[in-house]
């Protein structure tokens, strides 16, 4: 054989003709020549290296220039081409020849060069040859077998084939080998043996026989303890990394078994397997036993692959045997679980570990009594691997964890501490939030068990304890709901256990402490997502919802019901109410028409009724619920039946009855009400005679009554139906004959007033009225129960006496009237008198069918006394400040009531305090002097007026107060003089008005204004203006108020009079500048009314300029350009004028204006307003900070010509801009209606909310009086004053040209 010498350059010659032999003569075409003329001769080639005497260093040159050689893509194509088989038989021969190993990893090599390379079959050669040697056992268990062995093993992993095994001729030989290897004591041995094995396993090896069965089993009871003995003794990783692939393979075939599983006569081909190895190892430890103690120390490896690779061959492992407890018991109690929970705590969250620890621990968990105490010490580690795998969205063994986690605090829940636990909370709720806000996905198993978790939670001691959860189980819920009710998929189970989540919370509302507010609100919170969530999803979605989902929902729903306090079930039950409850209920039954629904929907309804009825009065649906139809069609012809026909009628019949009742309080029809009242009427016919029997419950009678008279009066409203009146006169005589009671049931509104409207019952129905003054005044607001459209309360009395077309009124008025003839009734008067007052209260409009029926008389006709004036007293101010004044035209009663009322409370007094009645009189009085202004009770009025003994009271009165001088001050509404004071000024006020409404021309007013002797009282009531003036100097705040009024009134009646008839001015001028110093001290006082009408007090006195040459001072006054200045400086600040604050200085305009109206316009009036100070002005108004006020102003400017042409155009610019804001703004409309706005008192009364109500009345006259003047409030004038301020500025162009 010759060799290139160059083996750095080594080629293969191109020109295939240039041949020639080798020195031993072998045949051309086996030598390959390379490219500098050298060859490689083949057989010499094979012959060198298959001898084992050739030199080794002859032998290792050879196969590193074949190596090179192989190296060049020609070379190797020339020999895969042309000679694919010949280097299999020499490589082989070569590899079992020689020991030494650098010579075995060149021919190995080799082989796998060639073997990839080649043709499939050189590959299958190399392994049957290989697989031959092995097999042999030719070579023992010397280097030369370890190397063919690692070369089959190399082999074997080739990816080229899948099938390479197939191509061993005898494979029970060789892994009787191989097992017979791994019982040597070298590392190096074990490692390659359990590699070919390994690869066999892969392989999927099945014996010859063909049977299905695998060709490990002959050799797995020995193999497999060989494999844990092995694992149990080396410390290579790389042997422990094998033996664990190979068990892994294993336990995946499910081979990792016991001994005794396996058929002994299946075993003969394992050969070396003999009786006495089993015997001995029958009595020592169990291969599980040796299995746990060999896989502890790769589980606590520092080499990551041996850890993970032992926790995936423990999964598999406890895979293959499944529910058998004694060999995972024995693991667990070998304290596997316990290094589980050790690799856990260091793992520091990091994946596959904590993956595959927690899929072994919940295998392990199967084996409860041994895990638990296992599981209770290592749930410490669980909480923070339960943080990190929530926070990986889908993470595999987030079920896992919550399982592990739930187990231990169900069955062990004193083992989770306070702190455990809330970071448990913590963490699950937000998990729960992630997965509903849609940033974290979750699958149906993790939120079932999270769920679970958070159940076991409530359950255990801990939460029930000091520690308290109700806000966070109230998050979880609200989450988990909303989780569940708007995925894409929904899920029957994932929506199951979430009811069963929110049932719990409800429950646990209820536990120890259930009045803490926490457990309030939990409850609270629970009963808001029923509302907002349950109940809207179920109703809209009930045609797609499986039949469990809707029966989750009833029972949670039902458990509301019956877990409550009054008030929380009160409220849901009127939230399902609001639902239409039972046209859903009858829905349900229409869907699904089975037992368990039908009892459901039933039991729930009687429940419902108990929540909204009062307690056990759904208990007869309860009873029937078994036996009532589920379409209410049949439930009304069941109705229509005799109820002795059959046992079961009687109490079908209540229960129809109550469902037909209870649906019509809540405007719910179940069916055709013609075929209700049909059905009723056939009721009431067939069983009449068992209503008039003394064992009949009453109650059922009502609801009977209230339902028919609901029919009725629908059928009146609505169409003209058909009724019977054989039915109708049943009805009647239940209620004449005290069967029907008012007050024990709820009743529709309708049903009341078609009560109401039926003569024949009147005075049953003045019998329940009464009964219920008792109840009303006995127990206040307790008689009230539910809303309005469903119970007999004071509301709705109030608005059924308020329309026409009842005897609501007339029967309350003859109440009345007929108690008054009885003797003792005092008390009864009282609380009619009482509850009329109130409705008047609630429902003014009531007062006006009152008087139409003639409350007026029935008052008089009754006794007053001690105990009954006061009432008497209410319901008459009650009506006469609500009442429309035509109502009263042609009612003379008022005349006896308002004489008697003088008479009892009105007596000649020598002080200055009046008793509360007598004050309660003359505020009545004052409301009566003002009706009359409205032409009705001028009769009434009178009398008040010209009554001697009221004059002489306000004189008395009046005298004391302004002999008190400055300590009037101290005299206000809070003590007797000053609440007397007030109610006389107010009489005085209106007593003024009334004498101009009723007797025009009667009065010479200007002796109001003239100084007489206190021995020369007036013929009327009334008051002078100097003694209002010293009220209005010295009184507290109120006083001031109302005497500015009466003074305002008063001037206003006195320039009337001057100005009509062209009188002269009587009061001397001294008189007139005492009142004009007081009037111009009170301009700058801080309460806007007093100075307001204060200064339109100034505007009259100097008015009354041009009645004499004395008042010409008037406008000479330097406290009028003090007033005038401030104005000026107020309002051409920069940058301060708001509405706020033009309101403010509404008094220094109205004087400004009236002094700009006098014919000889003051001097300094110029010097002031100059034209610096109106542009200032103008720069610094805004057009929404105009008034009325300030564009009348602006219009006396601009006809005094005080404005210059800038300021006419700045001015017009303003209310342009002025008009188009009130106009985009849509406030074109008045703010003050034609009449004045009524303001009634509140209930009960007492003497403030008289005088304020009067004082009320008092304002809106004086400002609806504001016309005469020019202005008046509201953007309606506010547009008009506009206009004018146009119009003027027209005539003064147009008088310019």
């Amino acid at each position: 054989m010759y060799m290139s010498i160059d083996s750095q350059n080594i080629d293969v010659e191109d020109d295939g003709d240039s041949r020639c032999c080798c020195s031993h003569g072998h045949r051309s075409s086996l030598n390959l020549q390379t490219q500098h003329g050298g060859t490689i001769c083949l057989v010499c080639f094979s012959n060198l290296i298959s001898n084992p005497l050739s030199p080794t260093i002859h032998v290792s040159y050879a196969l590193s220039q074949l190596s090179r050689s192989l190296s060049i893509p020609q070379f190797l194509h020339s020999v895969v081409t042309f000679h694919p088989h010949f280097f299999v038989s020499p490589l082989v021969t070569a590899l079992s020849s020689f020991d030494d190993e650098p010579i075995a990893e060149q021919v190995v090599n080799l082989i796998l060069n060639l073997a990839a390379s080649s043709d499939p079959s050189v590959c299958r050669e190399f392994v049957t040859r290989v697989s031959d040697r092995v097999s042999s056992g030719a070579l023992g268990w010397s280097p030369r077998q370890l190397h063919t062995l690692h070369c089959l093993g190399v082999l074997l992993n080739c990816e080229k084939e899948d099938d390479l095994h197939v191509h061993i001729k005898d494979i029970y030989s060789l892994i009787s080998v191989l097992v017979t290897g791994l019982q040597l004591p070298s590392e190096e041995i074990r490692g390659e043996v359990l590699f070919v094995l390994y690869k066999l396993s892969v392989l999927d090896s099945i014996s010859e026989a063909g049977d299905g069965s695998d060709m490990l089993i002959p050799f797995c009871p020995k193999l497999l303890y060989l494999l844990t003995d092995v694992l149990l003794k080396t410390q290579n990783d790389d042997v422990r990394l094998n033996c664990i692939a190979l068990l892994t393979m294993l336990a995946r075939r499910q081979l990792l078994r016991e001994e005794s599983v396996y058929d002994i006569g299946n075993m003969s081909l394992a050969g070396e397997v003999s009786s006495k190895e089993t015997e001995d190892r029958a009595k020592g430890a169990s291969l599980v036993n040796l299995f746990a103690e060999a896989i502890k120390g790769p589980l606590l490896s520092s080499e990551s692959q041996v850890q993970i690779g032992t926790l995936d061959l423990l999964f598999h492992y406890l895979s293959s045997i499944g529910n058998s407890g004694d060999q995972i018991q024995v693991l667990v109690e070998e304290n596997i679980a316990d290094y589980l929970f050790e690799i856990l705590r260091l793992s520091e969250n990091k994946d596959p570990e904590v993956q595959m620890c927690l899929q072994v621990l919940n295998l392990l968990s199967n084996s409860e009594e041994a895990f638990r105490p296992r599981l209770v010490v290592g749930f410490s580690t669980l909480v923070p691997v339960l943080r990190y795998v929530t926070e990986v969205p889908f993470h595999p063994v987030q079920c896992e964890t919550l399982k592990l986690i739930y187990e231990c605090i169900s069955e062990c829940p004193g083992a989770v501490s306070t702190s455990q636990l809330e970071e448990l909370v913590l963490v699950l709720i937000k998990m729960l939030i992630k997965h509903s806000d849609g940033e974290m996905g979750m699958v149906p198993e993790t939120f079932i068990m999270a769920c679970s978790v958070f159940v076991a939670l409530m359950r255990s001691p801990t939460c029930n304890g000091a520690l308290d959860l109700s806000k966070s189980i109230l998050e979880a819920v609200k989450h988990a709901i909303l989780a569940c009710l708007y995925v894409s998929e929904r899920n029957i189970n994932q929506i199951l256990q979430c009811l069963y989540l929110l049932n719990e919370a409800y429950a646990y509302s209820h536990d120890a402490n259930s009045t803490h507010t926490s457990k309030l609100e939990l409850r609270s919170g629970v009963l808001d997502i029923c509302r907002t969530h349950l109940l809207p999803w179920l109703t809209t979605g009930i045609n797609e919802m499986e039949e469990e989902i809707i029966l989750g929902l009833l029972e949670i729903f039902h458990s509301i019901l019956l877990l409550h306090c009054n008030i929380n079930s009160r409220e849901f039950a009127e939230t399902l109410m609001s639902f239409c409850w039972f046209s859903f209920s009858y829905g349900c039954l229409g869907l699904y028409a089975g037992d368990r629904m039908k009892q459901r929907i039933y039991l729930l309804l009687g429940s419902l009724i108990d929540s909204l009825l009062g307690n056990d009065t759904g208990q007869p649906i309860e009873d029937a619920a078994l036996h009532l139809p589920s379409d209410p069609v049949d439930l009304l012809f069941m109705l229509g039946q005799r109820s002795t026909d059959s046992l079961d009628f009687s109490p079908c019949q209540s229960a129809a009855l109550l469902i037909m009742y209870t649906s019509s309080l809540y405007d719910e029809r179940l069916a055709d009400d013609k075929l209700v009242l049909a059905s009723l009427e056939q009721y009431v016919l067939l069983n009449s005679s068992d209503f008039h029997d003394w064992t009949t419950d009453n109650l059922m009678v009502t609801r009977l009554v209230n339902l028919y008279s609901l029919l009725r009066g629908l059928g009146n409203m609505n169409y003209q139906i058909h009724y019977s009146r054989e039915a109708e006169e049943i009805i009647f005589q239940l209620i004449n004959n005290g069967k029907w009671d008012l007050l024990s049931a709820r009743i529709h509104t309708l049903s009341l007033k078609w009560l109401f409207q039926q003569e024949n019952i009147t005075p049953s129905l003045c019998h329940q009225i009464l009964n219920f003054c008792r109840n009303y005044n006995l127990e206040g607001d307790a008689v009230i129960i539910g809303n309005s459209n469903q119970t007999v309360n004071v509301q709705t009395l109030a608005e059924l006496v308020s329309i026409e077309d009842n005897y609501g009124a007339r029967i309350f008025v003859c109440l009345l009237a007929q108690l008054a003839e009885e003797d003792g009734q005092e008390h009864d008067i009282i609380y009619v008198l009482n509850l009329m007052a109130t409705m008047i209260h609630i429902c003014p409009a009531a007062s006006n069918q009152l008087s139409l029926h003639g409350i007026g008389t029935s008052i008089r006709t009754q006794c007053f006394s001690t105990t009954t004036f006061m009432p008497i007293l209410i319901l008459v101010f009650s009506s006469l400040s609500s009442v429309h004044p035509k109502t009263l035209l042609a009612d003379q009663s008022w005349v006896a009531v308002t004489m008697k009322m003088i008479e009892y409370s009105i007596l000649p007094i020598k002080d200055d305090v009046l008793s509360q009645e007598s004050l309660f009189v003359i505020g009545i009085l004052s409301l009566i002097l003002h009706l009359s202004t409205n032409k009705v009770l001028e009769e009434t009025s009178k009398p008040i007026l010209f009554n001697t003994c009221i004059i002489s009271v306000v004189n008395t009165i009046v005298c004391a107060a302004s002999s008190k001088g400055p300590a009037l001050v101290d005299h206000d509404e809070g003590t007797s003089t000053g609440e007397t004071l007030i109610f006389v000024l107010l009489l005085h006020y209106f007593a003024v008005k009334s004498l101009h409404a009723i007797l025009p021309g009667f009065v010479d007013w200007q002796n109001f204004l003239v100084s007489m002797n206190s021995s020369e009282p007036l013929a009327f009531i009334g008051i002078r203006c100097h003694d209002l003036c010293r009220l209005l100097h010295f009184g507290s705040p109120v006083v001031k108020i109302i005497a500015s009024y009466c003074l305002l009134e008063l001037f206003n009646r006195t320039s009337d009079q001057i100005n009509s008839k062209h009188e002269e001015l009587k009061c001397t001028f001294g008189y007139l500048m005492s009142i004009r110093n007081i009037l111009e001290g009170l301009v700058f006082y801080n309460e806007p009314t007093v100075a307001t009408n204060c200064a339109l007090c100034l505007s009259v006195l100097l008015q009354w300029e041009n009645l004499g040459k004395e008042t010409e001072q008037l406008g000479k006054s330097s406290w009028f350009r003090l007033i005038i200045e401030e104005m000026t400086v107020s309002l051409a600040a920069p940058s301060v004028v708001s509405q706020s604050l033009t309101n403010s200085q509404t008094p220094a305009v109205l004087i400004t204006i009236a002094l700009l109206k006098l014919h000889k316009i003051p001097q300094w009036m110029r010097s002031v307003l100059n034209n610096s100070c109106i542009s200032g002005i103008l720069e610094n108004l805004a057009a929404t900070d105009l008034s009325s006020e300030i564009l009348v102003l602006f219009r006396q400017l601009l006809k005094s010509d005080f404005l210059s042409t800038e300021q006419i155009a700045t001015i017009n610019q303003i209310l342009q801009e002025c008009r188009r804001h009130m106009y985009s703004n849509n406030n074109a409309q008045d703010g003050l209606p034609s009449e004045p706005i009524k303001k009634f008192p509140a209930m009960p009364y007492d003497l403030g909310d008289i005088c304020r109500h009067l004082i009320d009345l008092m304002a809106s006259e004086a400002y609806l009086d504001m016309d005469f003047w020019g202005f008046h409030m509201g953007s309606k004038k506010l547009l008009e004053e506009i206009e004018l301020f146009f119009s003027t500025l027209t005539v003064d162009d147009d008088s310019c040209r």
